[in-house]
């Protein structure tokens, strides 16, 4: 573990590495919300439909999902620096074939291929984990989760900008080129300027490849029960391509959808089996233990913090247009104060967790995020603007600071897990955000906020199952010897 001290204005040693990761997040962001503030100006451009414009968003989200799973496993077997840089590389390509794209269908195969790059959050987790002790991890993941998922206000603030400063027709083309540009230069930036871990310090890889493991016969199936929903959102979005939803594909292709998820689900279920089968010949050494229960609560806070985060963000601008009747230009600055928060309140919520313990911390912003959501339910086109605003803010305070002290306690679950661990609690944000904004697609916005802070009340209720991390990790390096990390 490096041992400088925590100075956010040092670009050497552990600071360096935290600085390089957050611009790596910051870069995948901006890549993957790229189109979102340019879809007006490529809808008249190549006379893309509502309905077009509405598959391009959700196949923007849909391969998240499974990707962060794949991309925690892959950062756990090689490691955060190599995994990170070929991310950012290999993203550029359907960010440029976006840029390039004439028809529908290409533009939708680039959203969907870029769906990949919203799984860049997870490898950074591992990656900071690996240089800061426990006492400054909160800190340093809420900063790197802040100051990087700030990539996609950026995108918003100057990509539309850029667009008209090149003008013409294909204006929003050299925008988006560019941040794909910007992703293949800091792949190369970022692998000859950081390593894994600190010098002298082990990487420690998980003992089989395929699956999480887990260490008691309950918590795999505890497991099992947790990869459901996941399966059940990526069949929700199928069902929203289908004729019923916005019509994308025939019934038929849905049908061979679902009988896909089908398929790689028992596939799924199988090799975890592999992987785990060994509980079944006897119990696991106490030292070697972890309980998986801590992943599931982390699960179902992540659903209600960052789903609610990307679900609000995606509504929020037309909502203050309709409610207050402004223009869209001025709403979409207003609802930008929700993302702007993350600068200061996602490090909060990491830095209160350092100072006053993983659990009290979760369980203050919890209860904030439901109060919060229940008052922005109570907004009306009577309340002052400024009021609204506040009200808005407060509660993206609490939803951020949540975000960050539950990516403060998931390295402290198990190191040599960390990557699958926090690919699983990310891909739950997307669970929450795809639930959300389908819940959204049905009712009335009040409902919308009241089923929100339903969902944090059942993150206060799962919260009485988490155990405050105490004591040690350990872990076995290749060569037999025992490591243990302090989690306290």
């Amino acid at each position: 573990m490096s041992s400088d001290k925590f100075n956010i204005f040092s670009f050497s040693g552990k600071m360096k590495i935290m600085h390089l990761s957050w611009m790596a997040f910051f870069v995948s962001f901006m890549v993957w919300f790229n189109a979102a503030p340019l879809m007006g100006v490529i809808a008249l451009s190549l006379g893309l439909t509502n309905e077009q414009i509405k598959t391009l968003l959700i196949l923007n989200v849909a391969l998240t999902i499974p990707a962060r799973i794949i991309i925690g496993m892959v950062t756990d077997k090689f490691g955060p620096r190599l995994t990170y840089s070929a991310l950012l590389i290999l993203c550029s390509f359907p960010c440029f074939m976006f840029a390039l794209g004439e028809t529908f269908e290409q533009l939708a195969l680039a959203r969907f291929l870029l769906g990949f790059i919203g799984a860049g959050f997870v490898i950074g987790i591992r990656m900071v984990s690996e240089w800061f002790p426990a006492k400054e991890l909160g800190t340093a993941e809420g900063i790197y989760g802040g100051w990087g998922n700030f990539g996609s206000a950026a995108a918003a603030f100057t990509l539309p900008v850029i667009a008209i400063a090149f003008g013409g027709d294909n204006g929003w083309r050299y925008a988006i080129g560019l941040t794909g540009v910007m992703s293949f230069v800091f792949a190369f930036i970022y692998y000859f300027n950081v390593s894994d871990t600190p010098k002298g310090s082990t990487y420690f890889k998980p003992k089989k490849a395929g699956a999480l493991e887990v260490t008691s016969k309950g918590d795999l199936a505890l497991l099992i029960l947790m990869k459901l929903p996941m399966y059940a959102t990526l069949a929700l979005l199928g069902w929203k391509l289908s004729p019923e939803g916005v019509g994308m594909f025939t019934q038929m292709e849905v049908y061979g959808i679902y009988g896909i998820l089908v398929a790689v689900l028992m596939l799924d279920l199988y090799q975890t089996y592999q992987v785990n089968k060994h509980i079944f010949d006897g119990p696991v050494p106490e030292f070697e233990r972890y309980p998986f229960k801590q992943v599931a609560v982390l699960n179902v806070l992540y659903f209600s913090t960052f789903g609610s985060e990307l679900a609000v963000v995606s509504m929020l601008p037309l909502y203050f247009a309709e409610t207050f009747e402004l223009g869209l230009t001025q709403a979409g600055m207003l609802a930008s104060t929700y993302a702007f928060m993350n600068l200061v309140s996602r490090p909060g919520g990491g830095w209160i967790s350092d100072r006053f313990g993983r659990k009290p911390t979760l369980m203050i912003l919890t209860a904030g995020l439901a109060l919060g959501y229940l008052g922005m339910a109570q907004i009306t086109s009577d309340w002052a603007l400024p009021l609204a605003v506040i009200m808005v803010m407060t509660c993206s305070f609490f939803v951020q600071g949540g975000e960050g002290a539950v990516f403060a306690a998931v390295p402290l679950i198990k190191r040599r897990l960390t990557g699958q661990i926090a690919g699983m609690t990310g891909a739950y944000g997307n669970v929450g955000a795809v639930f959300f904004l389908t819940v959204y697609s049905m009712v009335s916005t009040q409902i919308f906020f009241y089923v929100i802070a339903a969902s944090a009340v059942l993150g206060l209720v799962s919260l009485l199952f988490l155990t405050e991390p105490k004591g040690h990790i350990a872990e076995v390096n290749e060569d037999g010897e025992v490591t243990l990390i302090s989690v306290n």
